[in-house]
């Protein structure tokens, strides 16, 4: 049986299937939290030190940006997950009154490669911040994620690396299934929900089999884990084409650490309901612009005289009020006006774009959106090429 909690509403932990596509597994939902409902489809900005960065709570709400992404290692890490409950909360602590979804941990600890030790119990590792010796298992896991108070904690599984031996994947399935029986009995927070993580590596019979064994636990959602570690595209998707079939239609699908378009279009259309990455807020931060027609430099020569905005047709803060060439100059002289309006406008993006799909399977329309993103994608960077090859 599951660990009681108090739970004040009984919708929390609920996911309503609204409507689902015709043409494809595609579907729209919306899971209720204990700090409101998530519709999805949905992407989720990531938060790992407690804030987006670059950005405030209330400029993500203004977003319209309903969940958001906590580090387990890191907040662990730093300022400490005490701190944090003696602040009341994570949700108090960063001034966030919608959903956050904390991860485990579980990823960071086992990409700390010859940092850590790895046995049956947990993970042995030295801190990245200051060498100090930790160590985190499951319970230890579970015990950081209820401290913080997230709505929904993730437990805590090993995530082989690719390429992984069958045989190395087969011991991580192990030890992943028996750490969330131990997670699914350890307290939780107020309303806290928990999800599982499918592993399995690039082997389609250890994800069957991690997604059936995980599915008998009965959790609140299910995770497809394990991809996006450095495979080619065409992988992750066989990743989620492995794994999605053998997860329940009445719970929430999380696919973790996919964030391009073009792979969160195709998992949608395979019956995903969840995304998260850094890639919005990270590209912002190198100068990339995000748009539906893919990617672009704004730091390029090419845009020092362009009076467009960073999107045509685009309706955020940024786009609104300023030029590509102003933000390039903002750029080129080191002003952090220009990271924070091109991380406003790629989380513009981001999140309209999961809105706009949404739209599409409850209208039916799921397909020809799938056509026309494709059909238009990567445009931008063609013409920035092609562009850039005129000018010199």
């Amino acid at each position: 049986m599951k660990p009681e909690t108090k739970n004040l509403n009984p919708e929390i932990g609920k996911f309503e299937l609204l409507n689902t596509d015709s043409s494809s597994k595609a579907r729209r939902g919306r899971l209720h939290t204990a700090h409101g409902t998530i519709e999805t489809p949905v992407f989720m900005p990531v938060g790992t030190q407690a804030t987006v960065k670059a950005m405030s709570p209330r400029e993500m709400d203004e977003l319209g940006c309903e969940v958001l992404l906590g580090n387990t290692y890191h907040l662990n890490d730093r300022p400490g997950p005490d701190l944090i409950e003696r602040m009341g909360g994570l949700h108090q602590f960063m001034g966030w009154d919608r959903a956050i979804l904390t991860d485990s941990g579980g990823y960071q600890v086992f990409s700390l490669g010859n940092l850590n030790k790895i046995t049956n119990e947990g993970v042995s590792f030295r801190s990245h911040s200051d060498g100090a010796t930790h160590f985190i298992g499951p319970r230890e896991s579970m015990e950081i994620q209820r401290k913080l108070g997230s709505d929904i904690a993730m437990v805590f599984d090993e995530c082989p690396p690719y390429p992984c031996e069958k045989e190395y994947a087969c011991q991580a399935v192990r030890r992943t299934l028996d750490w969330a029986a131990i997670c699914r009995e350890t307290p939780r927070a107020e309303g806290q929900l928990v999800f599982g993580i499918v592993q399995g590596s690039t082997h389609a019979d250890l994800r069957e089999e991690c997604a059936k064994a995980l599915v008998e636990m009965d959790f609140d959602g299910y995770a497809i884990g394990g991809v996006s570690v450095g495979e080619p595209d065409e992988l992750i998707l066989r990743g989620v084409d492995d794994t999605v079939d053998h997860l329940p239609a009445g719970k929430p699908r999380y696919l973790m650490g996919v964030g391009e378009m073009a792979q969160m279009v195709e998992s949608v259309a395979r019956g995903v309901d969840m995304f998260d990455c850094v890639m919005p807020t990270r590209q912002a931060r190198n100068g990339t612009v995000s748009t539906r027609r893919g990617r672009y430099p704004v730091k390029a020569g090419l845009y020092k005289e362009d009076a467009r905005p960073l999107e045509e047709g685009c309706g955020c803060y940024a786009c609104k009020n300023f030029t590509r060439a102003y933000v390039r100059h903002l750029l080129n002289v080191g002003e952090i006006l220009g990271l924070r309006l091109i991380t406003i406008h790629n989380l513009h993006c981001y999140l309209e774009f999961l809105k706009d799909m949404r739209k599409a399977i409850a209208t039916e329309t799921f397909d020809a959106f799938r056509a026309e993103f494709h059909a238009g994608y990567r445009l931008v960077l063609e013409e920035h090429t092609l562009n850039v090859k005129e000018n010199n």
